[in-house]
């Protein structure tokens, strides 16, 4: 498991370099959440095994992380509690089950797997808890996804 932490550190770091899969993210302040959604047929074998990924064109997988601010540093990655969901363009609602994972450097996502159809977009409303603050961090995109 611990060889498969640094390939799924890889892979995000691999979809945030890709133009086609921008990473997006959003300033609130003292953090930034950094979003993503891609298919997860694109995620290595052995990192959707190692974390019970299912791989297929026709599902997704939302990665969210949050890291607050410090000077002269890429950030600091920090625990929160993330819940969300995601609605179709005909109104089909999709409570999304996010799970954090940690890995042995520090870093910590949060994932999350779902089913998409071929030219199918998705309005995502994610919400950021983190303890300690006032008010919930909230991050809305629109992705569309292919899967032939």
């Amino acid at each position: 498991m611990k060889r498969l932490l640094p390939a799924l550190t890889l892979l995000v770091s691999f979809v945030c370099s890709c133009p086609a899969l921008a990473q997006q993210s959003q300033d609130f302040g003292h953090y930034v959440v950094h979003y993503n959604a891609l298919n997860t047929n694109l995620i290595p074998p052995q990192v959707a095994q190692g974390y019970g990924i299912k791989r297929s064109s026709s599902r997704a997988l939302l990665n969210v992380a949050v890291l607050k601010k410090v000077m002269d540093t890429p950030g600091t990655p920090v625990s929160a509690l993330v819940t969300g969901r995601a609605t179709n363009l005909t109104g089909q609602l999709r409570e999304l089950e996010i799970r954090e994972i940690k890995d042995s450097e520090g870093a910590i996502y949060y994932i999350a797997e779902f089913p998409v159809h071929n030219l199918e977009s998705y309005r995502f409303e994610i919400n950021v808890a983190i303890e300690g603050e006032a008010e919930p961090l909230m991050v809305r995109f629109t992705q569309q996804f292919y899967t032939e």
